[in-house]
């Protein structure tokens, strides 16, 4: 066991700020022989998370023991993001969406009374915490734990708390590493003594640094044995660090958060330390998010309706709802991003790098939202005009889940017109989305993976020789037949081999896996994928004939031709990123890619569209570099160097401390672990296929090279041929061609719809005799088959007019089958009387099943029903009959 270390940290005054407070945990772990390691991406590599949740994700595969660590013993400040207890946020003193953690980890090499005595000496001497302050907690069987404290450190007895498994022993799942947790708190009431100390007082108490002794390993049964070698997981959380020094109520009152309250509040024209608790939350929800939502951002994570989108979205929407909520009625989130980049950039510089990017899908996404907003305003406006006697949990679901509008507005707004939100209702129709969401999330199926991951995590790491040959001799470690464990598969069988050492490209960095066979003289496995699992390479496919296995020897052949599409593309990409930051932006960057063997897909950050002629220039100036017959270059150097000679990285990308580098001399130089040709000349030819926009912020370009261009160019010339012979001309005349018919298409439709009008205003005619009066009005409603909605608003509004000003019009009838179109005329004397003709025709089209609205004079719906239209018809006389009576002038 590592000896403690030599107490050599020197600090001229005790750590304040929240930038103090990080450099001195680095500072304190670095001059104890840990390697600082810089935060690693919100977009994490595990796939069973969506987004960093916590410090130690980065490095859970080296606690696995499915990578190697990267040092015995490193530290960082990782920042993190999660949402379960979104609904907490700035209503309790210290739950965050985004927060920094702090941590010091060993992999095998010291283990409890180093971490004890350390975080002892950092909590105390460094950061100055009085002793009297601070409680430990330590799992209710770790009797050394509780001795070094007591012995070693001296804490006191009474303010040394064993606690159960629920509180202190740390797992990473049913099976594997986990161990027991020691914590140390912070007390704020010192004077109430050491008997009965309760550490769920969250008035008293705050939990700060918390450490993980990784020392068993729990198997199926849930036995559990000693780790050979143990290992240190800690984590302690910068805000609430600051909230303890800087000796604030809460951590939005810290330095780390309490610059974008003030920037939130100076939008609003209102003061944070005179508004009530209502709205201090919804400041510090503002505040609280707009980190998140930067970082995210940052991070490559875009706005949408799916995953980690989703939940960027969901952040965003909670800032801008708030914002209204505090009287913002102004697009505020790009200025609540530049204050979120001015406060964290000398932390992450990243973020200035990003800024353009970030500012663009903050006002992008808000705008949408707004209009967004809007509709549901517009839409609460209809229920209460409808008189309802509360807002039903439905609706009020609807527009919240929908619309995005605020229940706590809702509310709000239905107070005014002396009604009530049926809240019960509204958290029962909550409660079914989530079992709805549930119910999806459990029927993705994953034995397969999981299965992969279990022989995965004991096998050792497959040696690929793929850059440099496309056949060797491998022998296979482990096997899965049809999804299971097995020693052995036979023809037929659907198999995930896992070998030695191979020549298939495993996919990854957006280019596809190798396909090719495995065989010998007693099988022949056909391979159509491969992928990486933890650097271990899995190779899926059918058993074509014969049987293989465990132990087995077999040649591993990759298909050649399949290889060079791919490289050829992946190249390609590279170039593309190259003419894209030399014709369009030098900052626009990779948003993710594909490269497949018959195409390339490139996203990429960019706040507009890229033009037909930048197109062109793109596509002419990759075609120039081909043609120059650029020869590669490859090579590995460490990744300070790569940087420093101008090489890019795709942000979020994890790199090692050794990278490889694909250099097209003067040209492009990026980190790239994927295959690519020797000279840019066997590309050949480079054609961009496509651009459009596939997400806030992001395009995506679709382009062809190499052999793959032969086949697009073959199916594009079938195309050719068939037009020239269907319209019996020559393949430079078909654009006009296409273009004529357009305008005899266009000119035909306009004389269809005139005439439609013509015949809608001849049958109208014929209505007019049927108009009834009642007091001092005209009513005419009337049954109108066979004229589009258009037509028939012409029809209503004509005769209306010819009725005069105290006219009431209604027609109704089948335009086609299954649909009934409705419209409804109403003369300016109705309308001061308080008669609209969208409220009214919205309600007689609900009898047709459908809805619809308009101005006050003149309206249109629908409906799905037209066996329901004679009833809906005479409800309409009825109605108006009432409404006119009732209505009488003088």
């Amino acid at each position: 066991m590592a000896a403690s270390g030599l107490k050599c940290f020197e600090m001229a005054i005790t750590p304040r700020s929240g930038s103090e407070i990080r450099a001195a945990f680095l500072k304190f772990f670095e001059q104890r022989g840990h390697k600082p390691m810089a935060s690693a991406s919100l977009v994490p590599e595990d796939p069973t998370v969506l987004l960093t949740i916590a410090g130690m994700l980065p490095f859970k595969p080296v606690f696995l023991g499915q990578q190697q660590r990267p040092a015995a013993r490193v530290t960082s400040s990782q920042k993190c993001i999660r949402t379960n207890d979104i609904e907490n946020v700035g209503r309790t003193a210290r739950h965050h969406t985004y927060f920094e953690m702090l941590g010091n980890f060993s992999f095998a090499d010291y283990f409890k009374e180093e971490a004890i005595k350390w975080a002892w000496e950092l909590s105390t001497e460094v950061y100055g915490l009085d002793p009297k302050n601070l409680v430990v907690s330590v799992f209710r069987e770790d009797d050394e734990a509780e001795q070094i404290w007591r012995d070693l450190v001296g804490v006191k007895p009474n303010r040394i708390i064993r606690m159960d498994e629920a509180d202190n022993f740390w797992a990473s799942g049913p099976t594997g590493p986990c161990g027991p947790c020691s914590e140390i708190y912070y007390d704020f009431k010192p004077e109430l003594g050491d008997i009965g100390i309760d550490l769920e007082d969250d008035s008293r108490f705050i939990e700060f640094y918390n450490l993980v002794f990784m020392q068993y390993n729990r198997n199926a049964e849930g036995e559990l044995t000693p780790l050979a070698k143990p290992c240190i997981d800690t984590g302690m959380g910068l805000e609430r660090m600051a909230q303890i020094l800087q000796q604030v109520p809460n951590n939005y009152e810290t330095d780390l958060i309490y610059p974008l309250i003030e920037t939130a509040a100076n939008l609003a024209a209102i003061n944070y330390q005179n508004l009530d608790s209502k709205g201090q939350t919804s400041l510090k929800v503002i505040a609280d998010h707009s980190r998140a939502i930067t970082q995210l951002i940052c991070d490559g994570v875009t706005a949408s309706n799916l995953g980690r989108g989703y939940i960027l979205r969901r952040l965003l929407r909670r800032v801008v709802r708030h914002g209204r909520l505090l009287g913002i009625e102004k697009p505020f989130l790009a200025t609540m991003g530049e204050a979120s980049i001015a406060l964290m950039a000398a932390a992450y510089p990243q973020l200035l790098e990003r800024r353009e990017l970030i500012l663009v899908e903050l006002a992008r996404e808000e705008t949408r939202f707004l209009e967004t907003l809007d509709r549901g305003e517009k839409l609460l406006a209809e229920l209460l005009a409808a008189n309802p006697l509360q807002i039903s949990g439905e609706q009020a679901f609807e527009l919240y889940d929908t619309y995005g509008f605020p229940l706590e507005l809702t509310e709000e707004i239905a107070a005014e017109h002396g009604l009530k939100v049926d809240l019960a209702g509204f958290e029962m129709a909550m409660q079914a989305q989530r079992e709805r969401a549930k119910a999806a999330a459990v029927s993705i199926d994953l034995t397969l993976q999981a299965a992969i991951d279990q022989v995965v995590a004991v096998s050792a790491i497959t040696t690929f020789n793929g850059y440099k040959q496309l056949n060797q001799t491998a022998t296979a470690l482990a096997l899965l037949v049809n999804g299971a464990v097995a020693q052995q598969a036979n023809s037929g069988d659907q198999v995930q081999l896992i070998l030695d050492a191979t020549p298939f490209y495993g996919e990854g960095g957006g280019q596809v896996g190798d396909q090719g066979l495995l065989a010998n003289s007693a099988v022949k496995v056909a391979i159509n994928s491969v992928t990486r699992n933890r650097n271990v390479y899995v190779h899926s496919g059918q058993v074509e004939s014969g049987s293989i296995a465990v132990g087995d020897v077999v040649q591993a052949q990759v298909d050649a031709k399949f290889r060079r599409c791919a490289q050829a593309n992946h190249t390609a990409t590279h170039l593309l990123q190259a003419a894209l930051k030399q014709l369009v932006d030098p900052a626009i960057s990779q948003a993710g890619s594909l490269v497949d063997f018959d195409r390339l897909r490139f996203d990429f950050h960019s706040p507009r569209a890229i033009t037909p002629s930048e197109l062109d220039q793109i596509e002419a100036l990759i075609n120039s570099w081909i043609t120059a017959a650029h020869s590669l270059q490859v090579s590995e150097m460490p990744i300070e160097q790569a940087k420093a000679a101008g090489a890019v990285a795709m942000f979020g990308e994890k790199y090692g401390d050794l990278v490889r580098v694909v250099d097209v001399p003067g040209v492009s130089m990026e980190l790239c672990g994927g295959t690519h040709v020797a000279n840019s000349a066997e590309l050949g030819v480079f054609k961009i296929i496509s651009e459009a926009g596939v997400a806030a912020g992001v395009r995506r370009i679709e382009a062809v090279a190499g052999s793959a261009l032969l086949p697009y160019l073959n199916q594009r010339d079938e195309v050719v041929k068939a037009l020239t012979e269907r319209f019996k001309v020559q393949p430079a005349e078909i654009l006009e061609r296409v273009a004529l018919l357009q305008e005899e298409l266009k000119a035909t439709g306009k004389a269809l719809a005139a005439a439609r009008e013509e015949l809608a205003l001849v049958k109208a005619a014929a209505l007019l005799n049927q108009a009834e009066t009642v007091g001092d009005y005209q009513i005419l409603v009337a049954r109108l088959d066979g004229i589009g909605a258009d037509g028939m608003q012409t029809a209503a509004q004509q005769l209306q007019e010819q009725l005069g000003a105290s006219a009431a019009v209604l027609l109704a009838g089948v335009a086609e089958p299954a649909k009934v179109a409705l419209v409804a005329a109403f003369g300016p004397e109705l309308i001061k009387r308080g008669l609209q003709a969208g409220k009214f025709v919205g309600a007689i089209a609900k009898i047709c099943g459908g809805g619809g609205g308009g101005r006050p004079n003149l309206a249109q719906a629908g409906g799905k029903d037209p066996a329901a239209l004679a009833e809906a018809l005479a409800a309409a006389k009825r109605d108006l009959l009432v409404s006119l009576k009732n209505n009488q002038k003088g």
